[in-house]
């Protein structure tokens, strides 16, 4: 066995293959063509195997494709020998390569016996469709899930959002109806005072004319008896010294007509309270603009004057020339009572902050009359109210939230939220004017109404 190894690629003695072919050229090229092609074609299959199984990594026994490269490549190499040995007999090395084919291909061979059963368990490419389908209805059934678990979420958002705004607004409603008690419980107490001091002072008002006509007759009456009976009794010279009949004479017409002004500034008061609760008149009217501020200051006068504590507030009206307003009165002495309290309360901060601060309140009316815009549309003649104070002033932040329900920079207790919301409510949506805030921190604020003369629509609802 040994001595094959020296011989293995040498000929041997042995003679070529082409004698057996008897050298005939045709018979040669016929062999050395169709082995050439047959090796080619085996040298590329693997090639193309291999590809194949690079670029499809995901494939199950890739492995068995390259035993099938291998013994594909084996046997090209023989075809190729078989050409070679025509001329060189080198048959051992010729017997070598088919051996190693041989145990390739064996090898190859008891490999896929056990492989068959697992490829024959693969699915077919109709079953390969038809789970392909049900991944896809699969697929399509999640997405519906999804897309309607997505409409129900954005479904449930929305009415979280409905049922917030529904909140907010029985909230604000709850508050409104607080607030609209309030004011008609003080319209209703303001008119019952009014009405139960106004008897009694016509009655003193009245009779204090005749009490005046009466104390000057017995007033002349008596300087009569004293020019006509000048030595009287010294019974009588002790009474009128007792009681300073001098001084008398002179002071009782004084101190009736101080009776007089005292019951016609009562009468006024009583007229202002009147004026400001309107229970005695009809919610819509033309009323003047001006008694409504009058009575709204002085049902506030006593937060006006100065205190121990503090200095009082001045108020500078600056009135216009104004036609009466069609309007519901009772609700816009309540806007003028918020807004003037508001004012009144930024001037009670900044007064605490500054001793020696003159607290000004400034009322301003006139009357705006009607333009054309530019689309050609004419805008109506306006009322406009200005009630601005030289408080502490706010922010743009504020400003924007100013109207906004419950929101208030007031500490608790303090404020609702809710006056200027219903002022604007009351301004904007009863009486189709505007209410707008100038303000910039430390430099005051100015709120103005402005509200038309005769309103085009009066199918307003009742502020609740």
């Amino acid at each position: 066995m040994l001595e094959i190894f020296p011989n293995f690629l040498t000929p041997s003695g042995f003679i070529p293959h082409g004698h057996c072919y008897l050298w005939k050229p045709g018979l040669v090229w016929l062999h050395i063509v169709s082995d050439s092609l047959i090796a080619i074609s085996y040298y590329s299959i693997p090639l193309t195997l291999l590809y194949f199984v690079r670029k499809r990594e995901d494939l199950p026994f890739n492995w068995i494709f390259q035993l099938f490269g291998a013994f594909i490549i084996a046997c090209g190499t023989t075809h190729l020998m078989e050409i070679w040995t025509l001329w060189h007999p080198i048959y051992w090395v010729s017997g070598a390569l088919k051996a190693i084919t041989a145990m390739i291909s064996v090898y190859t061979a008891a490999m896929l016996v056990p492989l068959v059963p697992k490829a024959l368990a693969l699915p077919s490419p109709a079953q390969l469709e038809a789970a392909n389908l049900k991944l896809q209805e699969l697929l399509s059934d999640r997405i519906k899930a999804e897309s309607a678990l997505q409409q129900s979420e954005a479904q449930l958002k929305k009415q979280a959002q409905e049922l917030k705004g529904t909140l907010q607004e029985l909230q604000r409603t709850q508050t409104q109806l607080i607030q609209s008690e309030k004011m008609s419980s003080l319209g209703e107490l303001v008119a019952g005072i009014a009405h139960e001091i106004n008897n009694p002072v016509n009655f003193i008002f009245g009779n204090l004319t005749h009490a005046n006509e009466y104390v000057s007759d017995l007033l002349f009456l008596l300087k009569l008896y004293q020019e006509k009976y000048r030595d009287s009794d010294e019974k009588i010279k002790e009474v009128i010294s007792a009681i300073e009949l001098d001084f008398l004479l002179d002071d009782l017409p004084k101190l009736l007509a101080s009776m007089k002004i005292g019951a016609d500034r009562i009468q006024k008061i009583v007229a202002s309270l009147r004026t400001f609760s309107r229970m005695d008149e009809a919610e819509v009217k033309d009323v003047n603009i001006h008694e409504g501020i009058e009575s709204t200051l002085l049902i506030l006068q006593h937060r006006l004057k100065a205190k121990y504590d503090q200095v009082g507030i001045q108020i500078i009206k600056e009135y216009g020339k104004l036609p009466t307003l069609e309007c519901y009165a009772g609700q816009l002495n309540q806007v003028f009572m918020n807004l003037l309290s508001n004012a009144i309360d930024a001037l009670e901060s900044k007064i605490k902050e500054d001793y020696y601060f003159k607290p000004t309140i400034r009322i301003k009316t006139e009357l705006v009359k009607g333009q054309l815009s530019e689309d050609g549309i004419e805008t109506p003649e306006q009322v406009v109210i200005r009630i601005a104070d030289n408080g502490i002033g706010m922010n743009e932040n504020v400003k924007q939230r100013l109207f906004n329900p419950f929101f208030t920079t007031k500490s608790v207790g303090k404020g609702t939220g809710m006056g200027l919301a219903i002022s604007y409510q009351i301004v904007v949506e009863r009486h189709g004017g505007s209410l707008q805030c100038f303000s910039s921190p430390g430099e005051g604020t100015e709120l103005a109404i402005a509200i038309p003369v005769k309103p085009v629509c009066c199918q307003l609802s009742a502020v609740r």
